[in-house]
């Protein structure tokens, strides 16, 4: 079943599950675009494949908030919104219970490695690094984890998990950085909880929440922020 958290004539949103695809890659897997297709496919009766505009991804492991477009006009505005950074996400991790500060900001330069599907921090001084800036908020602590708020200046390759890995706050279960056990399911306790941006079409504001995954330590966040 595709979590759909918001739809109209121009835009479909839908809460991603840990594990899947927003895009084809290597695996040849399904991915969650083809699925949103199939589903217009079959609501609205196409006789040929319906158009899906891909806008962002999220890592496979990861879950939340996914933007895609039912139409060529709204997904070159979205693309354009995106590269102004006008299209507000925040985020939830779960990391380990080290939290120095109740709040900071973090910013560092980046290299990724695509042979290695992996980003480092690196100097400034290298001509292929990119500038990365986010900042974090703890929202609450649990026996042996804290819970982020995260919110990006910049969209990077695994940005939060590489700057937040740096820093010794490694995302639960995510042995690519630094944490030293994987989630039975392969998920990481990463999720994009929220997005807020103007309709590229209405105008109108779009705020967007979307639940984390069924998961004991997502439901004891859930029921502590109550």
């Amino acid at each position: 079943m595709i979590e759909i958290l918001f739809e109209d004539n121009h835009l479909i949103i839908v809460n991603k599950k840990p594990g899947e695809l927003t895009q084809g890659d290597k695996t040849k897997d399904e991915t969650l675009g083809d699925r949103v297709k199939g589903y217009l496919k079959k609501k609205y009766n196409k006789p040929g494949e319906a158009f899906l505009g891909i806008t962002h991804r999220l890592d496979r492991p990861t879950s939340g908030v996914i933007i895609f477009t039912k139409t060529s006009k709204a997904l070159s505005r979205m693309n354009e919104m995106f590269k102004k950074n006008e299209i507000n996400k925040t985020y939830w991790a779960i990391v380990k219970l080290i939290i120095n500060k109740t709040s900071g900001k973090l910013e560092d330069y980046l290299i990724k490695n695509s042979k290695q599907n992996k980003s480092y921090v690196t100097s400034s001084l290298n001509k292929k690094a990119k500038k990365a800036i986010l900042h974090y908020e703890l929202i609450l602590n649990l026996d042996n984890y804290s819970l982020l708020k995260i919110n990006l200046e910049t969209g990077r390759h695994h940005q939060i998990r590489t700057q937040l890995s740096k820093v010794g706050m490694s995302i639960k279960g995510d042995l690519k950085y630094g944490f030293p056990k994987s989630n039975s399911n392969g998920s990481i306790h990463l999720h994009s909880r929220k997005t807020a941006f103007i309709h590229p079409v209405t105008k109108k504001e779009v705020i967007i929440t979307a639940p984390p995954p069924l998961d004991k330590i997502w439901d004891m966040c859930l029921k502590v922020l109550e």
